[in-house]
């Protein structure tokens, strides 16, 4: 069963070739990666932070399609937090200009791949031409039906919770949503990403 639900999603997934000592049902569905330490990484090696940081979003394709062949459904990349808009103003230009630069170079690959592309966090905040290559790639891989990659980009998880109550409370003052009616469902409806 485990390797079929992986297949609707994944045709080219076998986890089976790949880890054949581990159950299928075992692969997990979502992996969530911290892409932490790259700039600390070059540095200790006498490099500038960046290089280290190229080297890091270097590795996703390997990541995200050996993610596909194990049959994991859905891979988070937790890649630029808020907390990250206190580096150094050069290097926070270098990661945004990273950030088209992916987008740009993977949106075709993605889409011939059947991955679908998302992005949480907050858009606000970002330049002009970071926000529109990301929508640009996620538009473009909509209506892929397969593994999903999910960037999250000028994210913080208490950040999502305070804009999702925050939506969830205006919609409580404009009386489109009744108080007692709110529960998981009405919070997880206003997330980033709530499907």
């Amino acid at each position: 069963a485990a390797i079929e639900r992986m297949r609707r999603v994944n045709p080219g997934a076998d986890p089976l070739r790949l880890v054949p000592d581990v159950h299928p049902g075992r692969v997990p569905r979502h992996i969530a990666v911290i892409m932490d330490g790259n700039g600390r990484w070059a540095a200790e090696r006498g490099f500038p932070r960046i290089f280290g940081h190229r080297n890091g979003a270097g590795a996703v394709r390997d990541v995200v399609m050996q993610c596909g062949n194990l049959g994991v459904e859905a891979l988070t990349l937790y890649s630029f937090s808020l907390e990250n808009w206190k580096r150094p103003d050069d290097e926070v230009k270098a990661l945004m200009y990273m950030a088209v630069a992916y987008c740009h170079g993977e949106r075709e690959a993605l889409r011939r791949e059947g991955i679908r592309f998302r992005v949480i966090g907050r858009r606000e905040g970002l330049p002009s031409e970071v926000v529109e290559a990301i929508e640009s790639v996620e538009a473009h891989t909509a209506n892929v039906v397969g593994p999903t990659l999910c960037l999250a980009l000028n994210y913080g998880a208490r950040q999502e919770l305070a804009d999702a109550a925050r939506r969830l409370a205006r919609d409580v003052a404009a009386g489109r949503v009744d108080p007692e009616s709110v529960d998981e469902a009405a919070i997880a409806s206003r997330l980033y990403a709530p499907d």
